[in-house]
Parts: structure tokens; C-alpha cells; sequence
């Protein structure tokens, strides 16, 4: 045996040489042998991401292809026959996911175009219009068209008072219209980077060579943009078909497959038939994920090189500048007014009765549904700094160590950041309601879910911030005798803080807006407060629902200037400490 390099082993008959290990994974492996605290920690986090990821999602699997203990995929088997009542939420949840990513992303570009490549004035107000979403449950979008555009909606109402007009808002132009509104900002973050990082010296040099403004857009700046475009569609796409609230409330006789699904579980108990039809909607995403990484992945988009360049933004013309004002002013006013019903509604009798000013909804708000939002804040609290600090954790092994399975860690802990939050909630029914791990109808399972569907932004967080801070810190803190724990505690968490407090921020807000997961896994003991809005709506109760929102719009708005706050205090205490 050469170098040690194989094993020989006696067995009373001869000897037998194994082949040798690879290198690489002799040192991993020897690394995490000789560090116990290491190798407690990584199994102990695979045990934490295969039992709260991995689990819930495999028993969705195994109710839909085995309802009674054996093996029965007739669900599945009727979908390829093309039974109605499994084609058809599939196609309607295709053709609405689909409308809104093209037209969200549309939308979202026309922002970020206007607010990153021209002079426009009022970018403040429209960057804000475009946030509003995103500190609301999405489905207040869906109340709100109710107040405006339902049965007695105020524009309904004085259109057929009026000119005698009539329609419904419920079915795909509801749909289509409250998932638009409520997604479009992630087009518009995500597009925001991409324009804004694009170097305008590539459009300089394109006009220098004699092509128009119209032409450089068409063949530069939308080129360049491909990649934002396609994860923004991506994104639009996936929170389309995983949305719940706003088809609950505005499905009518166009079925999508969240709230078939939902139904089938909770209405007809046919779980299998609920398995299945949440099993469909991971097809789609998973499809359009794999299509959209090939077709971008084999462009190159590279436009920052590290070389100077004396280009900048240039006044725009004014065919170009004012209907581009023109059009944001719109939608952000179509925002406002949408969410300026949340408040109005919320100070009404009676909706579509009596809109005399009242307090009453509030005082309702504040005392039968004080239980709810005690709840809410009570377990989004405790799954905040659990959810934050295990992410940032997960984060920390993923980038500064190495062991065996570190690429299998990370791909399972985000795995929750694709799945739409119905199969998740789903899952952890199925998982946890039978001994010896019946948590069902407890607290403890609605924080579960809030920590493993909230965590993997933390990761992403803390993955980007660890890839900024320089290694040698932390070699320098082992070579000094510090342990995992105390090098961690000590070196690594003081510096990713900012991303720490940001996570949790999300995770906090996030926690406070959750409807598709939590919805499947609350019970009357542990009511929320979304799921409490939800119901109000259910009952015809729209300013009851309106006030609910109202008080959900403001804890969110709390909980970011609080988190911004301390993000503040904590970036200047490091600097005035240097």
C-alpha cells in the first residue's frame, strides 16, 4: 500500500483491498470526524430540514399515489382521462398565472424603466405606490375590489345607477386584476436591479453608431434586461399559482387549483383528491423554472466589466418622459385608490348599507379579535428569532464549511422557497397527526411552519452577506483556540447582523400576512388574524375585513421602521466602535 492510500482487510480467508476514497472526500470527511461540535451541529440540521422540509412534502406525495396503504394513483389516472373537475382548475390556474406575469412584468419594467432610466419626477411616491403590496396581505387587494368593483361596490353601484351597466368581478378578470396589482412589485424590485446596474455607456456607444433611441432600446437595453425579465416572469408566475387568498374570494365559477385543492381537504375530506391536485401545481412551476434557467443560462448578459465609464443619465425627451409620467401616475393612483378603500371601508356601518362614519368596526377589531391578533403576534414572535437565527446558521455552514452533503443541505433548506405554501401546510397535516408526532390543532405547529416556509430568505440573507465577509476572520478566530460555537457567536453573527435583522424583519411581516400555509394548520384555539380577516369576508363583513386589514397594514409598518430603526443604530454603534 502506497501512501497510505489503501485499506487492507483481514476476514480469516485472505485479504481484500478497497479502491481508495476520493481525496476530497477523505478530507471533508476526516474535518467533520475530528469536530464534534461540527458534526453534531450538520446532522443535527439535516435531521431539522428532513423533518420539518423534506417529511411534510413527501406525505403529500404518498397520500395522493397511496390513500389506504396501497398503491392507488387513480386521481392521477383521472387527470390523463381528462375529468373536468381536475383538468379544469388546471387549466384556469395556467391561463391566470400566465395573464399575470406577462402583464405584472410589463408593469413592473414600465416602472423600473421610468424610476431607473429617466428623469421623471416623483420617483419617491411611485417607488412607494409600488411597496404598497408588499407590506399588506395580498389579499386585501381582493376586499378592496369587492368595496370598489363587487355586487355593491362603489363604482358598480354608479355605473348602474348611471348608465344602466352590470357585471361581475368575479371569475379570471377579478383574478387576473387583484394578482396583477398584489404581484407586480416583485417585477419591479427585481427589474429596478437589473436596469439600474446596466452600464449606459452601452446605449451611448449604440447611438454614437447612428441608431435611434427606439432601436437602442429594442436591441441593447431590453437584450441586457433579458435575465430580469425572466426571473421576474418566474416569480410572477410561481406566486400566481400558489396564491389563495384572492381565488378564495374571487374564484366564483372559474376553479383554480389552490382552492380546489383546499376545498376537497376541508370540505369533502377526500384527501387524496386534495393531495393531487396540490401535487399539480408543482408541475407547472417546476416546468417553467427549468425553461426559463436553460433559455437564459446560454446568453451572456455581462455589462459591468470594472472599467470606468463617463455615461450617466441624460434628460429624457419629452415624448418619451411625460407619457411615461402620464402612465405610472395612473396605476399609482389606481394603487392609492385601491388601498384607500381598505381605510374607508374600515370606517363604515355597513358596507353597501350604510356608509355613515363609525368606530364600531375597530372596537370589534380590538375585542372579539383581540384573541387573533394576540396569536398572531404572540407565534409570529417566537418563530422570528428561531427562523432568523437557524437561517443564518444554515448560511454559515453552507459557506464556511465543508463536509459531505453541504450542496444536498442547502438545496433542502430552500426547498420551501419553491413550494407554494398550501403543500406546505398540507404536508404538515398529513405529517403531524398521528402519535408520536401529533402536533396538529397545537401552537407549536403554526410556528413550525412560519420558521421552515419563512427561513430560506433568512439563508439567502445571510449567504450574501457571509460571501462579502473575508474567511481569513473566521480562520483567524480558530487559530486563536475559539470553538464552532464561540467563533460563531463572537466573530461571524456580530457581522452579519444587518442581514440578521433584516431576515427577521421579512420573516416578522411575513409571518403577520401568511394565509395559504397557516390556513390548513390553525384551529379555533389558535385562530390568526388573517384567517380571521378571511372569514369576515366569507360573511359578507366588509368593513369588519376592512378594519382587520387596516390593523394589519399598520403592526407590518411598525415591525419595518422598528427593524430599520435598529439596523440603523446597530450600523452606526460599529462605526463610531472603529
Amino acid at each position: 500500500m502506497a501512501n497510505g492510500d489503501r485499506l487492507l482487510r483481514e476476514n480469516g480467508k485472505g485479504a481484500a483491498i478497497s479502491r481508495p476514497l476520493p481525496v476530497f472526500f477523505r478530507s471533508r470527511t476526516g474535518q467533520l470526524l475530528h469536530d464534534p461540535v461540527l458534526l453534531a451541529i450538520v446532522l443535527i440540521s439535516f435531521g431539522l430540514v428532513g423533518l420539518f422540509v423534506v417529511y411534510p412534502l413527501a406525505r403529500v406525495f404518498l397520500v395522493s399515489l397511496f390513500p389506504r396503504g396501497a398503491f392507488d394513483p387513480r386521481y392521477f389516472l383521472h387527470l390523463f382521462e381528462g375529468r373536468p373537475y381536475l383538468v379544469r382548475p388546471l387549466l384556469h390556474s395556467l391561463t391566470v398565472a400566465t395573464l399575470v406575469a406577462v402583464l405584472g412584468t410589463v408593469l413592473g419594467f414600465l416602472f423600473a424603466y421610468a424610476i431607473t432610466r429617466t428623469d421623471i419626477p416623483g420617483k419617491r411616491v411611485f417607488r412607494w405606490a409600488a411597496t404598497l403590496p408588499l407590506i399588506s396581505p395580498p389579499f386585501l387587494l381582493a376586499l378592496s375590489t369587492l368595496l370598489l368593483l363587487g355586487e355593491n361596490g362603489l363604482i358598480t353601484r354608479w355605473l348602474f345607477s348611471r348608465f344602466g351597466i352590470r357585471w361581475s368581478v368575479y371569475g379570471l378578470p377579478g383574478l387576473v386584476l387583484t394578482e396583477t396589482l398584489a404581484y407586480f412589485p416583485l417585477a419591479f424590485f427585481t427589474l429596478e436591479g437589473v436596469l439600474a446596474s446596466i452600464d449606459p455607456a452601452q446605449e451611448e456607444s449604440a447611438m454614437d453608431l447612428g441608431a435611434s433611441k427606439l432601436r437602442t432600446f429594442l436591441h441593447v437595453t431590453l437584450p441586457l434586461a433579458t435575465p430580469g425579465l425572466a426571473a421576474a416572469f418566474l416569480l410572477l408566475f410561481i406566486r400566481s399559482l400558489e396564491d389563495f387568498g384572492n381565488p378564495i374570494v374571487l374564484q366564483g365559477r372559474y376553479p383554480v387549483l389552490t382552492v380546489q385543492a383546499y376545498l376537497a381537504i376541508t370540505g369533502m375530506y377526500n384527501l387524496p383528491l386534495g393531495a393531487t391536485l396540490a401535487i399539480l401545481l408543482l408541475v407547472p412551476t417546476v416546468v417553467a423554472f427549468l425553461v426559463l434557467q436553460l433559455w437564459v443560462g446560454r446568453r451572456s448578459y455581462i455589462t459591468v466589466t470594472g472599467r470606468p465609464t463617463s455615461a450617466g443619465l441624460h434628460t429624457t425627451e419629452p415624448l418619451l418622459k411625460w407619457p411615461l409620467f402620464a402612465a405610472l401616475l395612473l396605476f399609482s393612483g389606481i394603487f392609492f385608490l385601491f388601498y384607500g378603500m381598505i381605510f374607508y371601508g374600515a370606517f363604515t356601518k355597513l358596507w353597501g348599507v350604510n356608509h355613515a362614519f363609525t368606530l364600531e368596526n375597530f372596537h370589534y377589531v380590538f375585542s372579539t379579535g383581540a384573541t387573533y391578533l394576540l396569536n398572531t403576534l404572540q407565534l409570529a414572535g417566537i418563530a422570528t428569532p428561531i427562523g432568523g437565527l437557524l437561517g443564518i446558521l444554515l448560511a454559515y455552514l453552507v459557506t464556511r464549511k465543508s463536509f459531505p452533503g453541504r450542496r444536498l443541505l442547502d438545496l433542502l433548506a430552500m426547498l420551501n422557497f419553491a413550494v407554494p405554501g398550501l403543500i406546505v401546510g398540507m404536508g404538515y397535516v398529513f405529517a403531524f397527526n398521528t402519535p408520536p408526532l401529533l402536533l396538529t390543532g397545537t401552537a407549536i405547529i403554526i410556528v413550525l411552519v412560519f420558521i421552515f416556509q419563512r427561513m430560506p430568505v433568512a439563508i439567502r440573507d445571510g449567504v450574501a452577506m457571509l460571501q462579502q465577509i473575508d474567511p481569513a476572520i473566521d480562520d483567524a478566530a480558530a487559530d486563536l483556540g475559539a470553538g464552532f460555537f464561540r467563533t460563531f457567536r463572537r466573530v461571524t453573527l456580530p457581522l452579519v447582523a444587518p442581514a440578521l435583522l433584516a431576515g427577521m424583519a421579512y420573516m416578522f411581516s411575513a409571518c403577520i400576512t401568511s394565509i395559504s400555509a397557516v390556513i390548513m394548520v390553525v384551529l379555533a384555539r389558535w385562530q390568526l388574524v388573517t384567517v380571521a380577516l378571511l372569514h369576515e369576508v366569507d360573511n359578507a363583513d366588509l368593513s369588519q375585513a376592512a378594519a382587520y386589514g387596516v390593523v394589519i397594514i399598520l403592526i407590518v409598518l411598525g415591525a419595518i421602521f422598528l427593524m430599520d430603526f435598529v439596523i440603523r443604530k446597530v450600523l452606526e454603534g460599529w462605526k463610531h466602535a472603529r
